[in-house]
């Protein structure tokens, strides 16, 4: 590929910090019938579950992953689907999913995330259930117990336990997707900071069959017995879930009279408890006796969390010295009679640089008895995922060195080892923004930077150098150069939930903020010194509200985008899945709405909820027709269908203004026409919503697709198909860019290539201007050519029946990837041929937080 000498703006000035992790969770699976063989997974691969990521800052972030159903292996792991913000200021301390109907669920079956129901808390008295497609809260309810210091749901997804500042248990009752208070164990005398259920065991026929009907045989077939909870009192306490009173007690080690927390519990299916404390020791009990069977001194402070080995035979123990250490159930001795099993630590390793708070580990452990144990496939890693102060979650295989005995698959091909032990972590990027967007915004023409945080936001100015002389690099290094930049505002603004989105337009004049419910429109103006005064448009609520259904209560918006031109405002709203185009107006014209458009909310032009991605003609076939104005307003009524759940994550608009674009986390994007306001067709939807959605400026008809799998589309609005040089070119990926760890976050295109084709077109030289769009991702950029140039004659040659030589469109001239910036938070051209990379490096940011527990010494004995 042809150099591009660009000036370079490496910002490194913004100072937005990722929020520590404080909570990670998996999906359960289901509980087979106690009549039948316990379910083996070994037929078919499991697929892999949605991963919860709770933040200290009160944000959940939901993780698919970036693999098809059937693909046993994705370089890039889980990425961030949609974020539920939380309240402002909250926190997320505990998270747990369960099944809302567990009946409807088959045995060996992964429930999808419409199938699940979310829980959190945050250190005060209030739980709360989560709406995972709405992204918002879907109802609260108090402890009444004080502060709620643990959760843990039982295995059938029937009751979740409470662990409570007041010293009791409290039981919720989940069954038929309600959520009400249970039963109240007895009080002790100290915080329940661990709970965690004991094996389930099956019902007996007396208490299960209570009619002659049959089929409630199988609707409570598991019962629970027993529950383990630790307490700040250096004890744990075996209750009786039928009396909810304690059977027994087991006390833990103290130092100097002082009392030991015991921090995190679990249970095995033979009835095997694990507890971790605040003196570092992870301890082994037996449930029958309640007496200790094993003690290790695993970690030099606080155990923090643990899990448990989808087989059941390894425990992972992680906490404040930052180490997770790994003990296994494994035999000590030889003999047909003499055999027994010991647990031993048989490994550990320091993969973040601060405390960790969360672990989890996919699949899942289910504490069934021995006889239901769960059989997987032996020759597919474990995942072990963990995350803590240092912002980032880890993920890791964790395969069994007792397994390797068959060639076992590295779901994340970090390497070809998949143990525990001898495996490559890696770190997952995190995102600056809600949803994976971004929170840095750039003003092209006013040459503004904006990053948002969770309550307030902060605008840099970047000041316009003279170009450099011909002979130096046109490199601006801003990172370190004061005069290159100047901060101009700060904003901190009165929000009920953390940021939704932000937008900026590109001249500089407006400013667009949102949290869950309010839309909030500033204008800017520049004063004389410099610095940007914001004067909030007080009526644009109520515009808002006008335009939207009667019973609507927020104006909140989930994503904005400003046209090009800065004349009109597109907002897709937080809750009801609208689409609002705005018209910013003139002088002191009030904004106005010109049109609501309703297409998300609706599966009619979607055969069965989804569009099959095909030939040209289909796309044609699946178009949906635009509403006409009188139409719009009774658009509730005329739909067939019932609207559905659904989150407009993604906008974008062409260059010239015309045609808009959004998309939504059910892969369906639909295009508009902005001229007149209608429209215009859907487009063929694809296995993954897209990461990002942008139109190329020289082609404004070309809609360019981005996945979190690092797989790209073009799609032509016009003729409404998919060019097929574009196939051709998107076919033949390099390795280095699909199989790149971290996956696409953005994409740009240099305004100096939408001025060339104009400048020479009327030489008839147009197609010799190369055409290129930079994709980037937390740790690379990439330069991709999108050009048909050369292809014509190829197909030609085909048409004519002559063999053409085989041509790689992705060879070194089409294609060019570097990775010297990261960790990457936003890329965007502020002119022709100049650039601005967003660098928040990890240093600096965990220099904001206190000293680790242990500092690695590099080159000491």
């Amino acid at each position: 590929m042809d150099a591009t000498t660009l000036a370079l703006h490496r910002c490194r000035f913004v100072d937005f910090n990722p929020s520590p992790v404080t909570a990670l969770a998996f999906p359960p699976l289901p509980l087979p019938s106690p009549n039948k063989k316990p379910s083996s997974f070994g037929k078919q691969p499991l697929r892999f579950g949605t991963l919860a990521v709770g933040h200290a800052n009160g944000n959940i972030d939901l993780c698919e992953w970036t693999g098809g159903e059937s693909d046993l292996q994705s370089s890039q792991a889980w990425a961030i689907r949609t974020t539920l913000v939380g309240p402002y200021p909250s926190k997320v301390d505990s998270l747990a999913f369960a099944i809302r109907h567990p009946d409807d669920v088959s045995a060996d079956s992964v429930p999808l995330c419409s199938e699940l129901r979310l829980f959190s808390s945050g250190g005060g008295s209030e739980l709360l259930e989560w709406d995972m497609n709405r992204a918002c809260v879907r109802r609260t309810i108090s402890s009444q117990g004080g502060s709620i210091w643990s959760m843990s749901v039982n295995p059938a997804s029937t009751l979740l336990a409470l662990g409570c500042e007041d010293g009791t248990v409290r039981l919720l009752s989940l069954a038929n997707d309600t959520l009400t208070h249970h039963r109240r164990f007895d009080r002790v005398k100290c915080r329940v900071l661990s709970i965690a259920w004991g094996p389930p065991g099956p019902r007996t026929k007396s208490a299960s069959k209570t009619t002659d009907d049959s089929s409630d045989d199988e609707e409570d077939d598991w019962t629970d017995t027993w529950l383990v909870t630790g307490g700040s009192d250096s004890s744990l306490r075996k209750w009786d879930v039928a009396t909810g009173r304690s059977i027994d007690r087991m006390g833990t080690d103290k130092i100097r009279g002082e009392r030991t927390l015991v921090w995190s519990v679990g249970v095995l299916g033979d009835g095997t408890i694990v507890s971790g404390d605040s003196l570092g020791m992870v301890k082994f009990w037996d449930s029958r006796t309640c007496t200790q069977l094993q003690s290790f001194q695993g970690h030099g402070a606080d155990v923090l969390c643990l899990t448990v080995d989808p087989t059941g035979t390894a425990v992972y123990t992680s906490g404040v010295d930052q180490k997770i250490s790994q003990f296994c159930f494994v035999k000590t001795s030889s003999g047909e009679k003499s055999s027994s099993r010991r647990w031993i630590q048989t490994s550990s390793r320091r993969m973040h640089s601060h405390d960790v708070r969360a672990l989890a580990i996919w699949p899942p452990y289910s504490t069934l008895p021995p006889s239901h144990k769960r059989q997987f496939p032996m020759d597919i890693a474990p995942i072990l995922a963990s995350g803590g102060l240092d912002m980032s979650v880890v993920v890791i295989p964790a395969a069994l060195p007792t397994n390797t005995v068959v060639k076992i698959v590295n779901p994340i091909s970090t390497s070809i080892h998949s143990t525990f032990e001898d495996s490559y972590h890696r770190r997952l990027a995190y995102s600056s923004g809600p949803s994976s967007t971004s929170a840095v915004q750039v003003a092209r023409e006013a040459r503004l930077v904006c990053c948002a945080r969770e309550a307030g936001l902060g605008i840099w100015r970047i000041i316009k150098k003279p170009a450099p002389p011909e002979e130096e690099p046109a490199t601006v290094d801003n990172d370190v150069d004061a005069a290159g930049w100047e901060k101009v505002l700060d904003m901190e603004l009165n929000v009920h939930t953390n940021l939704l989105a932000t937008a900026i337009s590109s001249n500089g004049r407006w400013l667009v903020v949102s949290d869950l419910y309010e839309s909030k429109l500033f204008s800017l103006s520049s004063s004389p010194d410099g610095t940007i005064k914001p004067k909030r448009i007080r009526d644009f609520s109520a515009i808002l509200l006008a335009h939207l259904p009667p019973k609507s209560t927020s104006t909140g918006g989930l994503a904005f985008h400003f046209t090009p031109d800065s004349s009109k405002l597109v907002i897709s709203t937080a809750v009801g899945s609208y689409i609002l185009v705005v018209d910013l107006g003139t002088g002191d014209e009030n904004p106005r709405v010109l049109r609501r458009f309703d297409h998300h909310r609706h599966g009619s032009s979607i055969p069965s909820d989804r569009v099959v991605k095909g030939r040209p003609a289909d796309a044609e076939n699946t178009d949906t027709p635009a509403l006409t104005a009188n139409e719009e307003e009774d658009s509730d009524n005329e739909m067939p269908s019932v609207p559905i759940a659904t989150s407009i994550l993604r906008l974008a608009t062409s260059f010239d203004g015309q045609w808009l674009a959004s998309s939504d986390t059910h892969a369906r994007t639909h295009i508009y026409n902005l001229d007149s306001i209608q429209h215009h067709c859907v487009l063929p939807s694809f296995p993954k919503p897209a990461q990002t959605i942008c139109f190329d400026p020289s082609r404004p008809n070309i809609l360019v697709l981005a996945f979190p799998d690092n797989s790209i589309q073009l799609y032509d609005v016009e003729s409404k198909n998919f060019p097929s040089w574009a196939l051709d070119i998107f076919s033949s990926l390099p390795k280095k860019f699909t199989r790149a760890h971290d996956h696409i976050l953005g994409v740009a295109f240099d305004p100096a290539i939408v001025a060339g084709p104009s400048l020479k077109a009327s030489s008839g030289d147009a197609a010799s201007v190369p055409r290129y769009a930079l994709f980037w991702g937390s740790t690379w950029l990439c330069k991709i050519k999108l050009d048909d140039s050369g292809r014509a004659g190829n197909k030609k040659r085909r048409r004519e029946g002559e063999r053409s030589p085989k041509i790689d469109p992705m060879s070194e001239d089409n294609f060019k990837m570097i990775s010297h910036y990261r960790p990457i938070l936003h890329v965007d051209f502020l002119g022709p041929a100049e650039l601005v990379v967003v660098e928040r490096p990890l240093v600096d940011v965990l220099a904001t937080l206190p000293p680790a527990y242990f500092v690695h010494k590099y080159g000491a004995s």
